[in-house]
């Protein structure tokens, strides 16, 4: 059909004129593939109303529905139902779409119902939804899940026309892309079971990455659908720009710099109307909001800040007053990444590395946030090495070198916590629903026995659990069907659908009443009465822990500890690596118009007068001897979850040559081995201990793969259903978590090997913690290298963040600052001597 001549195009074609706007030609491509039967993925830079290119789609075939009952004399009066499920990741995400559809259909007349479903939304909300289902439910892969496991689901699907995927990238590469895959597959089977002559669309929208046609086939995997890629062929303009400190040291080491450029980001504060201040971490976001209210006592009032671990009607307010221009800035975290639409915000701040293109690139898209406007984006380094990341982030970006997401596959607990659920809701036919998972990308693989291993696991608790009731969780009704008819097994099962682990979230709440947010309990644990800890930009006194909530006052302490969370330590990704190792050449040969390497030239030519800066075809080792010992730095540029895993295998490796006790340490540049005694290494043999041979056999006796996949058990035995969380306000401890999950372990361990979430616990460890793919690449790169060997006596600009990172975890900040300082002191001084010899 020619989609121009309809009657629902030509509505929505005047109503862009009446706003003074036109579509793009991605935007009109998406909405006559759409109207053609089309699925598929739609990729565009951010601002340009990717959300419209399908969402406007959907309307369209709408209005045309009704112009056309209406040109037929029959009732005029459309079914109502849920039309359109839009997945997204965010939660602050739903309610910005939600704002921007309700508008579009108020404008349109036409008689929308759009609704939000995710962990936020009130429960009087979700039984008005019950009884009537929205005609457009934004909700997360997790409540798509819950809404699964209620009774009589296929009713509220009757009317379903499409499903999308918005920020697709973000969950592509993760267990709730798995969930969302899942989701989708029951969706269509359902449609496919009362409708068979119904077309279902499955839309995503994307940012850029490096596996796009990959990215559509994992979520239209489907042989009966049309599917095509529409691509925009117009580009956002980005401006990054490096905030430079006045001099550099020449011992850098990480977060060094960053508090002391605080005075530099003021100015751009108050010469923008809105900046967003983004930090990898919430500690790091709540040090820095300290920080700039200490910098500028004008701020308060017009700062704030913004986490996954504040309270919800804070968030609330924050994301209110981005939108209305009430606020000057905000430090947030990824809680405000993706798409959120912030009209105001002009300038966006990145403080320290974002580890990776793809995330940098997303952060600045939320500056201009309009077609013709340009993104601003400000790179505040916390080291001066991170400067040369930032010439490798502006390459990258200008090259369009983006990372790819590989998909999750096999994901035997998710799928374990799938078929509960549907056995929760209407029960399942399990041939169908094994016809319905083998075309999904994530399960295409699975194997008849393994199906039968799930089967039997959900149903007895499987071979080595078949003597404990609790474990037979599903059964076989009167009509056929597998369901949960347990009340307490279907109530504990619903409170914890999902695939998010954590540690254990205590609620804070001032002693007088009043929530701030939520702390972990790991780190809560570890304060005394009277400490203070800083949350929500707020400095708290500690009183207690009582009932899962920890009660606080207000400290009359200016500055306190900054809670520290999960995850906090990102690694490099290969492509930035591959882009960093280049701009080491550069710098040196001058042949760049960066910036930033020209700022930070001095420190380069320290590094090749005392040692040398490595060029893309080498490979470096500095070995150096101080009085803590004998020190191996090596530099593979390949972020710190592969070095952490490369020095242990060098380290064992090490240890085969001669017995020797070694200490490791590593950033994402390279790691360090430090031993008491000299390392036993000629550099005929540094290839052997680099090689990629016998790589696995060496890595399982390297490091405690064992422990490692106990560790990645936990989360498999949560989300499996093995252990239970607890009750809201009653949460297991974690502890007591991981000493259950450890017991099952165990038990799976000695008598039943053939266990698959056993097998998905070393695989996990294997290929997402240790990430051997990307270890056994970066050993093949090193042994086409040439090697440099330097030997010296003192630190380099190079090993000297390593070093610094070793003594962290050991020591107070003020304990830190005196060792670097006597470190540095040391260093210059034998520099100093080697220029007095140099002269006589």
């Amino acid at each position: 059909m020619i989609l121009e001549n309809s009657k629902g195009y030509k509505q929505v074609i005047n109503w862009l004129k009446l706003n003074k706007k036109r579509p793009f030609k991605f935007q009109t491509d998406a909405w006559q593939h759409y109207a053609e039967g089309y699925s598929g993925l739609v990729n565009a830079p951010t601002g340009f109303g990717k959300t419209y290119s399908i969402f406007l789609a959907v309307v369209i075939d709408e209005l045309n529905k009704r112009a056309e009952l209406k040109t037929k004399a029959l009732k005029s009066k459309t079914k109502t139902g849920l039309k359109l499920i839009w997945i997204t990741p965010l939660r602050s995400l739903a309610k910005d779409l939600a704002r921007a559809m309700r508008e579009v259909c108020d404008e349109l007349q036409l008689d929308w119902i759009v609704g939000v479903r995710n962990g936020d939304t009130p429960q009087s909300e979700k039984l008005k939804q019950k009884k009537q289902m929205p005609e457009v439910l934004i909700i997360t892969p997790e409540s798509m899940h819950l809404l699964l496991a209620q009774k009589s689901t296929f009713n509220y699907f009757d009317q379903l026309q499409c499903i999308v995927a918005d920020e697709w990238h973000e969950l592509l590469g993760s267990k709730r892309g798995v969930m969302a895959e899942l989701a989708i597959s029951r969706i269509k089977g359902l449609l496919q079971e009362q409708h068979p002559e119904r077309l279902l669309r499955i839309w995503g929208i994307s940012a850029t990455i490096g596996n796009m046609e990959q990215a559509m086939e994992v979520l239209v995997p489907y042989t009966d659908l049309l599917k095509a890629i529409i691509k925009s062929d117009i580009k956002k303009k980005i401006v990054i720009k490096s905030i430079l400190p006045d001099h550099i040291d020449m011992l850098p080491w990480a977060g060094h710099l960053g508090h002391k450029l605080a005075n530099k980001l003021i100015p751009i504060i108050n010469k923008s109307k809105t900046t967003l201040i983004f930090t990898n971490t919430r500690g790091q976001a709540e040090l820095w909001y300290q920080t700039l209210l200490a910098q500028d006592e004008n701020l308060a009032g017009l700062l704030a800040i913004h986490h996954g671990s504040i309270d919800y009607e804070l968030r609330n307010w924050i994301e209110d007053a981005l939108h209305s221009g009430v606020l000057k800035a905000v430090v947030c975290t990824s809680s405000l990444d993706l798409g959120v639409d912030f009209k105001p915000v002009d300038t966006v701040v990145q403080i320290g590395s974002p580890k990776g293109v793809a995330r940098f690139l997303q952060r600045a898209g939320r500056s201009g946030h309009s077609p013709n406007e340009t993104s601003k984006i400000y790179f505040l380094p916390t080291h001066a090495l991170e400067l040369v990341e930032a010439a490798a982030i502006k390459e990258a970006a200008k090259t369009e070198d983006i990372e790819s997401r590989e998909p999750i596959v096999m994901s035997f607990d998710t799928l374990i916590q799938y078929l509960v659920t549907l056995a929760v809701g209407d029960g399942f036919d399990d041939e169908k629903i094994y016809f319905e998972i083998k075309q999904t990308h994530a399960f295409k693989e699975i194997l008849p026995q393994e199906w039968n291993w799930i089967m039997q696991f959900i149903t007895t608790g499987g071979d080595s659990l078949t003597a404990y009731n609790e474990f037979s969780k599903v059964n076989k009704s009167t009509d056929g069907l597998w369901k949960v008819e347990n009340r307490q097994i279907a109530m504990r099962h619903r409170l914890h659908i999902g695939i998010i682990v954590s540690d254990a979230m205590l609620k804070v709440k001032y002693l007088t009443g009043g929530y701030i947010g939520m702390i972990e309990e790991s780190f809560i644990s570890r304060m005394k009465p009277g400490s203070s800890f800083t949350l929500a930009g707020r400095v708290l006194e500690f009183i207690m822990v009582k009932e899962m909530t920890v009660l606080v006052r207000k400290s009359k302490l200016k500055q306190a500890i900054s809670p520290s969370w999960m995850g906090g330590r990102m690694s490099l990704t290969a492509n930035l690596g591959s882009v960093l190792r280049k701009k080491y050449n550069e710098t040196l040969d001058k042949q760049h118009s960066d910036e930033e390497l020209d700022f930070i030239l001095p420190l380069f030519e320290r590094q090749a007068k005392v040692s040398h800066v490595p060029k893309s075809d080498e490979f470096l080792i500095e070995l150096i001897n101080t009085k803590d010992g004998y020190h191996f730095f090596a530099y593979p540029f390949e972020g710190r979850q592969v070095h952490e895993i490369m020095a242990a295998l060098i380290a064992y490796r090490l240890g085969r040559v001669q017995p020797i006790s070694l200490s490791i340490a590593m950033n994402d540049y390279g790691f360090e081995l430090l031993s008491e005694q000299p390392i036993p290494l000629e550099e005929n043999v540094i290839k052997d201990l680099f090689s990629p041979l016998n790589l696995t056999d060496d890595i399982v006796a390297s490091i405690n793969a064992t422990e490692m996949a106990r560790r990645k058990f936990r989360d498999i035995a949560c989300i499996s259903g093995l252990v239970f969380q607890g009750y809201p306000g009653k949460y297991v401890a974690n502890k007591h978590l991981q000493s259950s999950s450890s017991l099952f372990f165990n038990v799976f361990s000695d008598y039943d090997k053939h266990n698959l979430l056993l097998r998905q616990s070393y695989d996990e460890a294997f290929y997402q913690q240790i990430e051997e793919p990307r270890l056994a690449a970066a050993l093949h790169r090193i042994q086409a290298s040439k090697i440099v060997v330097v030997k010296t006596d003192r630190y380099t600009p190079l090993c000297f963040p390593i070093k610094v990172d070793s003594l962290r975890d050991n020591m107070s900040s003020e304990e830190l600052s005196q060792r670097i300082e006597r470190m540095t002191s040391e260093t210059e001084k034998r520099v100093q001597v080697k220029r007095k010899k140099a002269t006589q």
